[in-house]
């Protein structure tokens, strides 16, 4: 009786290496992207907390021996920083508020109505982004002034919604579209009308995608500085401040502002992403 030898095929071999090459160049790429993101987050932070006396130091060291938040607590209580970051804080609510309440509503449309003019009306949404807000600049400082809404909150909230409106259009449209139009049609024929079942049904699957949207619209908004510059003067917020106050503060100066602006989105951003990776965890299982 021969003996059978448990070699694997050579076919099922090279699929495996072949596998095993391309998850090594996913980690590869998804590490170099990494690095991209959090290695100038790492520099503005070090130099934010790096005392004065050696905010020039050549070369860097990239583990400080020394932490102070001097340079920090000074540009916090400096005159107009708290005023201008809260009315951020606000205009970034009210831009989160409009977007998502405007957009997701439009998002459901596209995503389960059939009409005419559906995917152009895609890149018509898309391409609203396409124009430069340079362009728009002195006509829509015009159309403040004339409305009474210029140096507002109000008035800086809507320019952002207008600016994050189609990010939010797209990637609700997107979501509600992978959630199964079944599921509602199942709710329905159990009792509940349209409105309940996308209620109790579509949008707990959806709550991800909106979370997302949210994220975007939060960064856009509180990262924007020229619509800032142009829509303020006596009331700036926090980018605009910053963009005035600090062309001719010292180098450590603008390393704390950098670190003050960046610090709220990255909270912002932390506690949203834990909320959306438990969410599609539910929806996983």
């Amino acid at each position: 009786m021969t003996a059978q030898t448990n070699e694997v095929p050579l076919p099922r071999r090279r699929l495996g290496r072949q596998r095993l090459v391309g998850r090594a160049l996913t980690y590869l790429v998804a590490t170099l992207l990494a690095l991209f993101i959090l290695v100038p987050i790492y520099l503005i932070t070090i130099s934010a907390l790096t005392p004065r006396e050696q905010a020039f130091d050549y070369p860097r060291q990239l583990i400080p021996s020394a932490i102070s938040f001097d340079t920090i607590v000074f540009f916090i209580n400096a005159s107009g920083v708290q005023a201008s970051f809260w009315r951020s804080v606000a205009v970034g609510l009210i831009t989160l508020a409009l977007a998502l309440s405007i957009g997701a509503p439009a998002g459901y449309a596209l995503a389960r109505y059939a009409f005419r003019g559906r995917n152009g009306y895609r890149i018509l949404v898309l391409s609203t982004r396409a124009f430069p807000i340079v362009i728009l600049a002195i006509p829509l400082a015009v159309t403040y002034l004339r409305l009474g809404i210029d140096d507002t909150i109000i008035g800086v909230a809507l320019m952002h919604t207008a600016l994050a409106l189609p990010f939010t259009v797209l990637i609700t449209s997107s979501v509600f579209a992978s959630v199964p139009r079944e599921l509602e049609e199942a709710a329905q024929t159990l009792g509940c009308h349209p409105l309940q079942a996308f209620i109790r049904v579509s949008l707990p699957l959806a709550l991800p995608g909106l979370a997302a949207a949210a994220i975007f619209t939060w960064v856009i908004s509180w990262n924007d500085v020229f619509a800032a510059v142009i829509l303020t003067l006596l009331h700036p917020t926090l980018p605009a401040k910053v963009l005035s106050a600090l062309t001719q503060s010292p180098i450590y100066y603008q390393f704390a502002a950098g670190f003050v602006m960046l610090l709220p989105s990255m909270i912002v951003i932390f506690f949203i992403r834990r909320y959306l990776l438990g969410l599609w965890g539910r929806v996983v299982k």
